[in-house]
Order: C-alpha cells, then sequence, then structure tokens
C-alpha cells in the first residue's frame, strides 16, 4: 500500500474542527471537488455510515466509515472507484490539539493501484501530485468552514 499525508494547523479547537467533520453526511460544505452526497445509511454518523460523494467531473465515490472517535479521528473505506486507476483505498483524518486553540488536522490516504509495478510507479508520481492538490484543497476549505462558523 502507498501511504500520503497532508497536515495543517487551524486556528480552532479540536472540538471545532470535528462540529464540521462529524457532520459527515456534509463533505461537500467544504471540499471544494464533491458537487453533492447521497446518503446511503440513515442514522448517527459513526462506524458503518455510508455516503456517496459525487465529483464535478461527473464520477463519484462510496466511502464507509471503518472508524470514528469523536472530536480525534475518522477512517474511511473507499469503494466503487469506477474511475480511479484503484484496487484499494482508505482515507484517514487525524485531529489533534497542538496549544490554546489550534488544532493539527492530519488527512492520510493509502490506497494500492491498479496494474502492478507501473501502477505502483503511477501511485508514487503522478498520483502522489494529484491526491496531494485535492487534500490541500480539502483541507483548506475545512478550515475557512471552521473558521467562519458561529462560535
Amino acid at each position: 500500500m502507498i501511504q500520503f499525508e497532508r497536515t495543517l494547523e487551524i486556528d480552532a479547537t479540536p472540538e471545532a474542527v470535528w462540529a464540521v467533520l462529524g457532520r459527515y453526511m456534509h463533505i461537500d460544505e467544504f471540499a471544494p471537488l464533491v458537487k453533492s452526497v447521497d446518503a446511503l445509511t440513515n442514522g448517527e454518523d459513526g462506524v458503518g455510515s455510508k455516503r456517496r460523494c459525487h465529483f464535478d467531473n461527473g464520477t463519484s465515490v462510496v466511502e464507509e466509515v471503518t472508524a470514528w472517535v469523536p472530536n480525534r479521528k475518522c477512517r474511511v473505506k473507499l469503494s466503487d472507484m469506477e474511475a480511479m486507476p484503484l484496487n484499494e483505498a482508505h482515507a484517514e483524518l487525524v485531529v489533534e490539539p497542538v496549544g490554546q486553540g489550534k488544532s493539527k488536522v492530519k488527512w492520510g490516504m493509502e490506497y494500492r493501484v491498479k496494474f502492478g509495478p507501473l501502477g505502483w510507479l503511477l501511485g508514487q508520481t503522478l498520483m502522489k501530485m494529484m491526491m496531494g492538490k485535492i487534500l490541500d484543497g480539502n483541507l483548506n476549505g475545512l478550515a475557512s468552514k471552521v473558521q467562519s462558523a458561529p462560535a
């Protein structure tokens, strides 16, 4: 599996960050490339919650929560990735306090690319560049959303 991670420090408490992240079915409120979300499960957000994220380019992906620790961590398994050259993928968000009223958010990806050694090379180069831009956009969108939320 190839692992990749981006981090951003946000001027907000972990609870304030989680107030946005914990609305699992609403990632489209801050992730720039997510056009809309279909909730595939009902009830409280947590382990087992599933959503389908629709992207601006017409593709979509299903994400299912596999770990959920309020104010701290969310891990999801991606599936139905027909437009992506991936056999397997997981994303993890970790929120850590880093001083008075600040948080560090880590958004990591772990994935296995199709096409053997050529796919591995693609995953280490072009996919990391592409995912870096996506994760940076998501983190900056999250920071903007958190900092614009009413206190």
